[in-house]
């Protein structure tokens, strides 16, 4: 079946999905294929719980309103595609190593003051996620910020093909997921290529912190909006409070704000800053984004704080790499709170240099003041530190029932896989 025709079928359709346990009256199913499942056995499970076509790539499973393609995830991209040419939709595309969903959540928050905003949900960033956001575009539609992830070469450049952003931001650049990358040169070309994409696209524009000099390295030929703490800037800003959330104030044209958000950490003063920019970029009332950001509650285990009848916590253990552990540590030591303890969980996909780095970890909180340190993971065992340590999160859960810590500010910080997220539980 030509796109246009599978088009045209989409557009009676309400919506799409690749969930058989999710299919709503009247969606279109698109049967992808993972390393455990195949789809294409679940079309018509599909087509009975509700949903008005499938689409398959396998010709066994043809049949009644089943559309047969060659491949179903390159047809779900290209009708993304498709579809996002059709409605001209403005879009901004979002990537980097650390802070783009929450930078998405506040920017998205912010246009949403103005504009009917499509944004990314959750973290759906992939090369399936993407563009089953776009296929989430209706005519209503004013403005769209879509989250574009990586961990592998080349993984941006086939996003900006599929999503044909208008505007871009890269959040920075650090060492994560060095295993797919290769080095962090690998990490800076790969969300580079948002850039690559939009320098060839007339009328593009990016928003760039003024003071990462490995975006400024690879910005050329490209129409800037500055933010950043240099005075001056389209938005200049700086840290006024972190005891412990973030407080901030920003100047553009000469005329300032004083914004007190519920974001724990100074790191996240570019990613409020970004969203300033962009909302002052698009018109958004200066008093309407600052209302925004301070409204914004993170979730997910996303700098979180968390009062117990025991700790205060900050959960930040979504994701950990080496530059967002040496931020979250930092930050910490300057937080001014009697009774600090930090649970570290390892940082993962960094390859050949993931003891280089945990020992760098080391070396670091051999300088802070906390009063307790908390090691969980092999990576962090196979280096000699004298710190408490545990091999998992079920070893310490069970010294955690025994002995709960009291009276502590506790920074939870870990990557996704070392399941820290349980551990609130226990203290």
């Amino acid at each position: 079946m030509k796109l246009e025709e599978l088009y045209s079928l989409f557009l009676t359709c309400k919506g799409i999905t690749t969930d058989s346990r999710h299919c709503p009256q009247g969606s279109m199913f698109v049967a992808l294929k993972g390393e455990t499942f195949n789809g294409n056995a679940f079309a018509a499970q599909a087509l009975a719980q509700g949903c008005r076509y499938a689409v398959v790539d396998e010709p066994e499973y043809a049949g009644e309103h089943c559309i047969l393609v060659d491949n179903c995830l390159t047809t779900l991209q290209r009708l993304a595609t498709y579809h996002r040419r059709q409605l001209k939709t403005p879009i901004l595309g979002i990537t980097g190593t650390n802070g783009k969903t929450t930078t998405k959540e506040l920017v998205s928050a912010v246009l949403s003051c103005k504009y009917n905003t499509l944004f990314t949900q959750g973290n759906l960033n992939n090369h399936i996620g993407v563009p089953l956001t776009l296929l989430r575009l209706t005519p209503q539609h004013e403005m769209a910020v879509v989250e574009m992830g990586a961990n592998h070469p080349g993984e941006i450049k086939t996003l900006v093909h599929i999503a044909e952003p208008d505007y871009g931001l890269i959040t920075n650049v650090g060492k994560a997921h060095l295993l797919g990358f290769g080095s962090f040169e690998g990490v800076i070309r790969t969300k580079g290529e948002l850039y690559d994409y939009l320098r060839g696209k007339s009328g593009s524009t990016i928003f760039i912190q003024n003071e990462n000099p490995y975006l400024n390295n690879i910005a050329s030929q490209l129409h800037c909006i500055r933010y950043g703490q240099t005075p001056g800037l389209f938005v200049s800003g700086k840290t006024t409070g972190c005891s412990p959330y973030l407080s901030f104030c920003w100047t553009s044209e000469s005329i300032s704000h004083e914004v007190q958000t519920h974001l724990i950490g100074s790191y996240n003063l570019d990613n409020a800053l970004a969203a300033v920019a962009i909302g002052r970029y698009f018109g958004v009332p200066d008093t309407d984004i600052c209302k925004a950001i301070a409204s914004y509650l993170p979730q997910n285990n996303r700098s979180e704080l968390k009062e117990t009848a025991s700790n205060r916590l900050i959960i930040d253990a979504y994701n950990a790499n080496p530059t967002s552990m040496h931020a979250a540590l930092e930050n910490f030591r300057q937080m001014q709170v009697p009774h600090r303890m930090v649970i570290l969980g390892d940082m993962k996909e960094l390859g050949k240099s993931s003891i280089e780095e945990h020992q760098k970890v080391i070396t670091y909180l051999k300088t802070c003041p906390f009063e307790r340190i908390v090691l969980v993971g092999p990576e962090f065992a196979a280096i000699p530190s004298g710190y408490e340590h545990y091999q998992d999160v079920y070893q310490l859960i069970e010294t955690l029932k025994q002995e709960k810590p009291e009276g502590y500010t506790i920074l939870i910080k870990g990557s996704n896989s070392m399941k820290l997220s349980q551990i609130p539980d226990y203290l």
